[in-house]
This record gives structure tokens, C-alpha cells and sequence, in this order.
């Protein structure tokens, strides 16, 4: 019961990573809202867990983060984490990346990650054990063909992760990112394919790929007292993939 009694707001719930953090999260302890743009999906996701309110929300929304703070403090009673897991991966090749896609891709990764944090801070400086953990990936420190947005706004997320734990460490408040490495989830969805699921695998040193619930537990520790004088740090959980980039 690592996060007893600990309120916490987790996104892109309804799936994969967030799915398995929202529910590590309230196993340990604390009161969790989980939030996805598909309401049907973020309520099948955590039907009969008492502990988890889902709620359907676009985080790139103008009235995202006052909707948001709002429903945590409903249902959780205080606020105490922020896991902004939420992101999108559009693709294409550079000279054909459209406006939209990258704009719609650095509103999601990247400025929705900022305004939330940014609306939490007021809760997160009241609570004893105020934490930001937010989802970048190791494409924020490598890169891909077709990926140049998602690289982008995840070297985003790493830069703006370090200067919030610069400037929001006097308030005891913990900021960090986790960089997953190829884990099976629904962004991932190449990952359906065996052959292409053992050609990644075959890049860990440990030899598979790896599932929501490894990230989860990166994010457990990072949110609970073990963390609690971890901050500004990046968080590799990639089964050492890039150990020979």
C-alpha cells in the first residue's frame, strides 16, 4: 500500500500503459482518476474497481485541465500525482508530414502535458508527496523514419519534465519522465504481427518486449516514497534496447 490514501490523476487510461498504471496505482492504495478520450472505453477499461473514476476527456481541450482537476478532486478528495500518459503517434515521412498531424501531435504530447501539470501545481504543492510523472519514449532520445513530430514532442516532454523539477522542486514537488522502450500496447499495433513483434524483441538484451505493467511499476516507484529524492530524472524502462544505439 505504497500510495495509501493518495490521490491521483492518470491519462490515456483506457489502454496499455495508462490502463495498467491507473490500476498498479489503486492496488497500492490510491484513489485514481483515469481519463480517455473514449468514455466507453476508460469505463469498460475499470469496471468494479471502486477506487478508479474514469472520465472522457480530449486532454488538448481548451477546458481540459480545469474539467480534469475538477473531476480529481471530486472523487479522489486531494490531489497528490499527475501521470500524463496520454500521446498520439501519427507517421509519415518528413517532406509529407501534413500541419495537422504535427500540430495535433505536439497539442497531445506535449502542450496538454504542460497545461495539466501546470493546473495540478496549486493541489500538488498542498500534498506532502507532490509528484509529476510524465511518458516520453527513447525516440526523445533516438530516432525513426516518419517519426519527426513524435521525436519532437518527446524531447518536449523530457526538457519541459527537467525545468518543472528545476522550479518546482522548492515545493517539495518531484518531476520526472519515464522513456519506454518497445512495449506491446495499442499505439503499437505493428506489434500484432509476430515477425515484426521478434525482431524487436530480439533487440532487448532481455529478449522480449515489454508490457504496460513494466512501465507501471517505473511509475509506482517514481510516485511513491521510494522516489521521493528522484526528480529531474529520466527513466529508462526499455529492457536495455538502446544500450547499442
Amino acid at each position: 500500500m505504497r500510495l495509501q490514501d493518495r490521490g491521483a490523476i492518470v491519462t490515456g487510461a483506457a489502454s496499455g500503459i495508462g490502463q495498467a498504471t491507473a490500476q498498479l496505482f489503486a492496488a497500492e492504495g490510491a484513489k485514481v482518476l483515469a481519463v480517455d478520450l473514449d468514455q466507453e472505453k476508460v469505463v469498460a477499461a475499470h469496471k468494479g474497481n471502486e477506487r478508479i473514476t474514469p472520465l472522457g476527456q480530449d486532454v488538448s481541450a481548451a477546458d481540459a485541465p480545469e474539467r480534469i482537476i475538477k473531476a480529481a478532486l471530486e472523487a479522489c478528495g486531494r490531489l497528490d500525482i499527475l501521470m500524463n500518459n496520454a500521446g498520439v503517434s501519427l507517421g509519415a515521412p518528413f517532406e509529407e508530414f501534413t500541419d495537422e498531424a504535427w500540430d495535433r501531435t505536439m497539442a497531445v504530447n506535449v502542450t496538454a502535458h504542460f497545461k495539466l501539470a501546470r493546473a495540478a501545481v496549486p493541489h500538488l504543492k498542498a500534498s506532502p508527496a507532490g509528484r509529476i510523472i510524465n511518458v516520453a519514449s527513447v525516440m526523445a532520445e533516438g530516432t525513426d523514419y516518419g517519426l519527426a513530430a513524435y521525436c519532437a514532442s518527446k524531447a518536449g516532454v523530457a526538457g519541459l519534465t527537467r525545468n518543472m523539477a528545476l522550479e518546482l522542486g522548492r515545493h517539495g514537488i518531484t518531476s520526472n519522465y519515464i522513456l519506454p522502450g518497445a512495449i506491446r500496447t495499442g499505439m503499437t499495433v505493428n506489434f500484432k504481427d509476430e515477425k515484426i513483434a521478434d525482431i524487436w524483441a530480439r533487440k532487448s538484451p532481455l529478449k522480449r518486449l515489454g508490457e504496460p505493467i513494466d512501465i507501471a511499476r517505473g511509475a509506482l516507484f517514481l510516485a511513491s516514497d521510494e522516489g521521493g529524492f528522484v526528480t529531474g530524472h529520466g527513466l529508462n524502462v526499455d529492457g536495455g534496447l538502446m544500450l547499442r544505439v
